[in-house]
């Protein structure tokens, strides 16, 4: 029996052996079983498809990622699902770009792949170009305070929203996580009964997982258990993601300080990473570490920002100074963000932002300029390769 959801729909199979899965699965679907190359053609003439569907298998990882790269290109990109098994991390780091798009892997029966066709399909698609931005922070040694900076970034994304679309902040410090403290709200996000069926998270759950926080954006964060890492899937956590990004007009993400197999393709997806450094040498040289080793990881042209924080206010003493710390880095900073222990203590102790109960201290204002400033950043880019198009 056909589904009413794909009948007629023009659904693309990238790949021979999946396509007696795909009718099985997807029946009143008009399947054309293509070769990758005619992805790279896609929306030039015969208008796009409505669904694509890429075995892994189905020829080399490089030409699949252009195939991929040439589907995000659409406007809006086709739901895509990838199949296979020990997908490549270039290839799903690409998928990730896509708005609508998911993993399956091998050994699938049919009725996985149509509940996955179907939940992509019924999707809302990108509106009016209005994409998530996704910031990651991450800390390059413990206690420099990249969790109270991701809170406070998150606060200030949330009066940059002019669309009406909430901020949420996801602490992947799985195991021992201190936003949820930070922000004196209790953590919802049961993930790991989810990392068994990742396909299954939707907005519905990521609802059920999210707390409204004093602060005015979302919070995603899981009570403490200490064998998380090991139960909480990469799929499950990309899911997430993925989802987070669809709802939300801004994700910011606190990642835990030591790599874990998720923790690439993470910053791959991110449209900002921020390596947080406190003002000591033994930090910023980790700091320096960590972002040449991101840098070297990612792609090309990907470029980790350096946030120096606790910067004191000095006449005499051996305090670095941004500039030093700077010659240290043997790079510029991003921003520098001063020290104020006092209201960052009472917004601990309160639960909430330091802009909530300091608004007028100089953390705000640092973190309003360094956000005010990557911001316009991306907005001058964006509008440059606009032009360019």
């Amino acid at each position: 029996m056909s589904n009413p959801v794909m009948t007629g729909r023009r659904v693309c199979v990238v790949g021979e052996r999946l396509a007696p899965t795909a009718r099985e699965a997807l029946p009143g679907a008009a399947m054309q079983i293509v070769a990758p190359e005619v992805l790279l053609e896609a929306g030039r003439g015969d208008r796009s498809p409505d669904l694509v569907l890429i075995d892994a298998d189905a020829t080399a990882p490089d030409l699949l990622v252009q195939a991929i790269e040439a589907l995000s290109r659409l406007s809006p990109p086709p739901p895509t699902v990838l199949a296979g098994g020990h997908l490549p991390t270039n290839l799903v780091r690409a998928l990730l770009r896509l708005e609508r798009s998911d993993v399956l892997e091998a050994p699938f029966a049919p009725d996985a792949l149509a509940r996955i066709a179907a939940r992509l399909m019924t999707a809302a698609p990108p509106s009016g170009g209005q994409s998530s931005r996704c910031w990651s922070v991450v800390s390059a040694a413990g206690g420099a305070g990249a969790t109270t900076l991701a809170i406070e970034i998150a606060d200030a994304l949330s009066g940059l929203q002019k669309d009406g679309r909430r901020v949420c902040l996801v602490d992947l410090n799985l195991a021992d996580g201190a936003a949820s403290a930070f922000l004196g709200a209790t953590p919802l996000m049961h993930l790991a009964s989810s990392s068994a069926t990742p396909e299954r998270i939707d907005a519905a759950v990521l609802s059920a997982f999210a707390v409204q926080t004093s602060a005015g954006f979302d919070l995603l964060a899981a009570p403490r258990n200490p064998n998380a890492f090991t139960q909480i899937t990469p799929e499950a956590v990309l899911r997430l993601l993925e989802v987070a990004c669809q709802v939300y007009g801004a994700v910011v993400v606190d990642l835990p300080r030591i790599r874990q197999p998720w923790t690439l393709d993470v910053l791959a997806g991110s449209d900002e990473v921020c390596v947080v450094s406190e003002l000591t040498v033994p930090a910023l040289l980790a700091a320096r570490a960590l972002v040449n080793e991101i840098e070297a990881d990612l792609d090309a042209g990907k470029q980790a920002r350096l946030v120096v924080n606790r910067l004191a206010s000095r006449v005499f003493g051996p305090v670095p100074s941004l500039v030093e710390a700077e010659k240290a880095l043997q790079r510029k900073a991003a921003g520098g963000i001063t020290s104020d222990w006092e209201a960052a203590a009472a917004s601990v102790n309160l639960g909430g932002s330091i802009s909530q109960h300091r608004p007028k201290s100089k953390i705000v204002q640092d973190v309003k300029r360094l956000v005010d400033r990557l911001v316009g950043a991306t907005d001058h880019g964006q509008d440059a390769r606009r032009g360019a198009a």
